[in-house]
């Protein structure tokens, strides 16, 4: 099984790098900078690799270009905080190009590599969830992951017919950089949830939003 997984150098990326690894898969773990961490046997790096850049993911589709693909995980994320009355715009800007324009341009390039019963899972946050959101704030994140559930299940709609199914999860709040290191789950148990909810994706359930518990989330 060949696998490719966004934002891997470190956090939930870097542990689903290690998991699948674990289970005899070939991985292909892109980044922009590689961490020693990261260097196992087993797992090709691909790094200098910034998503949000057309010319960086047109190398990217270069280097696989021999590669068919069984499994793309787009995990590469950002999380910033903008207070009202006082709004980063460009914060905000650089959240969506990452978080939500991203996962897009990198399926949409890797396509030719996928073929049927192929999946795409998507990271997403439950902070993305209109329903959920009783507490506000968090402009940028909650708008982009709220614009990459939307861009999924586009989709996985209009991959039905190509039967590869599209997955989208919350993680989980998880012990990671990108929240100082809070959360209530470890990085290498995320992993182990998300590789869980890949397993149950099918054609039947593609497009729907979960939690990696395997909670079914609201929109």
């Amino acid at each position: 099984m060949n696998i490719v997984i966004t934002g891997a150098n470190r956090g939930i990326g870097l542990s689903l790098c290690q998991y699948y690894n674990e289970q005899h898969a070939q991985v292909f773990a892109v980044c922009r900078n590689a961490s020693d961490d990261l260097q196992m046997p087993g797992v090709t790096v691909i790094d200098g690799i910034d998503v949000t850049d057309p010319v960086c993911v047109n190398t990217l589709v270069n280097k696989l270009a021999d590669t068919s693909i069984d499994l793309l995980i787009n995990n590469a994320g950002l999380l910033s905080d903008e207070v009202l009355g006082n709004i980063d715009y460009d914060s905000i800007e650089k959240q969506f190009q990452i978080n939500a324009l991203a996962p897009l341009r990198v399926a949409e390039a890797l396509l030719p590599n996928m073929q049927a019963g192929g999946k795409i899972m998507m990271v997403t946050s439950r902070m993305g969830s209109i329903d959920d959101n009783t507490s506000g704030g968090r402009y940028g994140y909650r708008m982009s992951k709220a614009a990459l559930n939307m861009a999924s299940v586009s989709l996985a709609h209009d991959l039905a017919a190509r039967k590869i199914a599209v997955g989208i999860v919350h993680p989980g709040f998880v012990q990671t950089e990108m929240v100082g290191f809070n959360g209530d789950i470890s990085s290498t148990v995320a992993a182990e949830r998300i590789a869980a909810r890949i397993e149950d994706l099918n054609l039947d359930n593609s497009g729907s939003f979960w939690h990696s518990n395997g909670e079914q989330l609201p929109w």
